[in-house]
């Protein structure tokens, strides 16, 4: 990039990272140099173990213990950031340099009040007085756009839903007005809506401050809609920086080019298929979460899916689409029976799984499988991927021998080796172990496969690899699919027909074509245009 006339904020030149012995490469960064501007959003771009976060890290002295920098300057005032020891670097953090995470629910402390955790910043920095403070937490909440800023300041994490927690975590960061801005992915995990109210909140907020802003992704839907400035990183290298319109509608670049290439399209959604039997069919399904309740509180009451009907075809890919807490994951739970439904039917052949009980149910559920959005979480760390996917057989009365051979074939099936079967989760990509999930969902050799946010947290080329796998497979072993997403770009690229949810009610069903193409409800039409920018949006 050519220098920029304003004076940078921070200034990253030739970085090097070292990663320990035996890892895949010498340096997790390779001499990577950028300049954050004041006024500009900048955003880096890769793919997982690119280097991205680990930038990021580095200006916030937060690297793992087993890394460390071996080269390279981070300019900040004049001064070298990683010379500080650490009571600079606690000086610095939040006033000089702030940084917004991935998941708000396991950076903010779970047993603290919001306005408790916003007013210790002040408090570790020995700013305002208690009531400043306090006064001080519900004008930042209030400028985050939350609509209730004192109702929020009393509330407890759990009590607030994701967007809103994100907000939190932006109203932490800018509590002492940093002039450095780092945000770590943090959209990836929200719902289409929610997500452009995020982006739509860091641009306004970086406009008024006038700060220089860092936005790690891996979405170039994101990068159009956001960005000034773009950098992308490959295992631990630049390979291509400029303005925004450049890299995306010119990428130089073959690694540029095949990220962009991997992003799910939004044409008019799958046509439809002939029509076949029907294999699945959903009729009046209700379930209500109560919470808390005690000697003078009523229980907290959700409606989480209220009278939701459908069917699914044989060899069909359903789509169910809808943002947080619109009941989409809570309907695919109760297909597989993980939660039971208050009422209605789930027809699996004639058979209602919705009130089956004991081995009935037991030899149902070998219809049912799915596919978790977080492998990790669902795995065991302690147990071997083999026997993690022989356990289901083996439960059935599958031969152990045997079943763990049938799961060596399986991990070749979905793309990995034989040999993983003797590895832990942890050894693993976050797409290998979705890989292995898969396999784990086809070990019982199931009819209908219910996969729930199994991309989400995926890298957009690793995704794409995934969403192909999963084609494959259901064309060659004629596999329903029920594939729950927040993120319609996915649900076009691969569903045959799309059920659209909002708190707990269909809105609409029809066929890609017809939801992408010619949605009927305005709650629909909502959800698309808030899809972040494609490349082919960015003006030159």
């Amino acid at each position: 990039m050519k220098p920029h006339p304003k004076a940078p904020a921070l200034s990253v030149d030739r970085l090097a990272i070292a990663l320990p012995p035996g890892a895949d490469r010498p340096y997790a960064v390779d001499r990577v140099s950028f300049d954050l501007i004041p006024g500009e959003i900048l955003c880096i771009v890769g793919e997982s173990g690119s280097g991205k976060s680990m930038s990021a890290n580095a200006a916030m002295g937060l690297l793992p213990e087993t890394v460390r920098p071996v080269g390279g300057r981070i300019l900040m005032a004049g001064e070298d950031i990683l010379t500080f020891d650490e009571a600079r670097m606690r000086a610095l953090r939040g006033r000089g340099i702030a940084m917004i995470f991935q998941e708000p629910m396991t950076a903010l402390n779970p047993l603290m009040r919001v306005e408790d955790q916003i007013c210790e910043m002040f408090e570790a920095h020995g700013l305002l007085s208690p009531k400043e403070r306090r006064a001080r937490a519900l004008d930042l909440l209030a400028e985050v756009g939350l609509p209730d800023p004192a109702r929020a300041a009393r509330a407890y994490p759990f009590q607030l839903s994701g967007g809103q927690r994100q907000r939190v975590m932006i109203a932490m960061a800018l509590a002492l007005e940093p002039k450095v801005l780092i945000a770590d992915e943090p959209t990836t995990a929200l719902d289409v809506t929610t997500q452009a109210q995020i982006l739509r909140l860091v641009r306004d907020l970086q406009e008024r401050r006038g700060m220089a802003v860092m936005f790690i992704t891996h979405d170039f839907g994101v990068v159009a809609e956001i960005a000034d400035k773009v950098l992308v990183m490959e295992k631990g290298r630049v390979v291509e920086e400029g303005t925004a319109a450049d890299v995306l509608n010119r990428p130089q670049h073959p690694y540029t080019r095949k990220l962009i290439a991997a992003i799910p399209g939004m044409g008019a959604g799958r046509a439809r298929r002939a029509e076949r039997e029907t294999i699945l069919a959903v009729e009046g399904l209700t379930k209500t979460y109560r919470s808390g309740g005690g000697f003078l509180s009523p229980p907290r009451v959700v409606q989480a899916v209220q009278g939701v009907s459908f069917s699914l075809a044989r060899g069909e890919t359903l789509g169910i689409v809808g943002e947080s807490g619109s009941g989409k994951s809570s309907v695919g739970r109760c297909l597989v029976r993980l939660q039971d439904p208050d009422g209605g039917r789930v027809l699996l052949g004639g058979a209602d799984m919705a009130h089956l009980k004991g081995e009935a149910l037991r030899q149902a559920r070998r219809r049912v499988q799915m596919v978790f959005q977080d492998p990790y979480a669902s795995l065991n760390p302690r147990i071997k991927v083999g026997r993690a996917i022989a356990d289901g057989p083996i439960a059935y009365g599958a031969n152990p021998r045997a079943a763990l051979k049938e799961a060596e074939a399986l991990l070749e099936r979905v793309g990995l080796d034989a040999s993983a079967a003797g590895r832990f989760p942890h050894e693993f990509s976050g797409g290998q172990r979705q890989r292995i999930g898969i396999a784990r969902a086809l070990a019982l050799k199931p009819e209908i496969i219910v996969a729930d946010e199994a991309v989400s947290a995926l890298d957009v080329s690793i995704q794409a690899q995934v969403l192909e796998l999963l084609a494959e497979l259901k064309r060659e072993l004629d596999l329903s699919l029920v594939f729950i997403t927040h993120d319609l770009r996915v649900a076009a690229e691969i569903c045959d027909r799309v059920m659209v949810m909002r708190k707990g009610a269909v809105v609409e069903i029809g066929t890609g074509a017809e939801i992408f193409g010619q949605p009927r409800e305005d709650y629909t039409r909502g959800l698309i245009a808030a899809i972040p920018g494609r490349p082919t949006a960015v003006a030159a």
